[in-house]
């Protein structure tokens, strides 16, 4: 960690001086833009050092969404929150699907589990349950739904549990 967080400052300030020097040398300017990347992957690095350790990072997750107070503009944010979960799933390289869900009438959920997988081995800090854990919480929306025909902004919330698959 001390030595990640020197790399960071030593960098921090190779960066200011090939700023400073660019004013006279045009060359200085790639050089400064060079040192500003490396800074902000030695940045990312230490952020990683510095997460607590869980010995549950290595695991898949299990996540559900339950739709709040707001009636069925509820339960269409928690289905738009569960197409986000999915597509954030999919992007990642997991496998995800739906192990079991009551939906509205309107195409939304009222209370949806998801299950999601790994597909082989991950590297450290990348598992689902490692990337989820901290999803959990009551998420809000503020907007115009669908269900309303004046125009109203509503507020909608859905609750998130995120918890790792022990059983995997």
């Amino acid at each position: 960690v001390v030595a990640a967080w020197r790399e960071w400052l030593g960098l921090g300030e190779d960066v200011e001086a090939a700023r400073e020097l660019s004013a006279d040398d045009p060359a200085f300017a790639a050089e400064a833009e060079e040192l500003a990347i490396r800074r902000e992957a030695v940045a990312e690095r230490l952020r990683r050092l510095l997460i607590p350790r869980d010995p549950a990072d290595s695991k898949d997750a299990i996540l559900e969404v339950k739709s709040g107070e707001g009636g069925e503009e509820s339960a269409l944010f928690a289905g738009d929150l569960v197409r986000m979960y999915l597509r954030f799933a999919e992007r990642s390289g997991w496998r995800a699907s739906v192990t079991d869900g009551t939906e509205s009438d309107l195409g939304g959920y009222t209370d949806v589990r998801l299950q999601i997988q790994a597909k082989g081995t991950m590297e450290p800090g990348t598992a689902p349950w490692a990337r989820l854990k901290y999803e959990g919480g009551v998420h809000r929306v503020q907007r115009v739904p669908a269900t309303e025909s004046q125009g109203r902004i509503h507020t909608s919330a859905a609750g998130v549990l995120v918890m790792p698959d022990l059983d995997a």
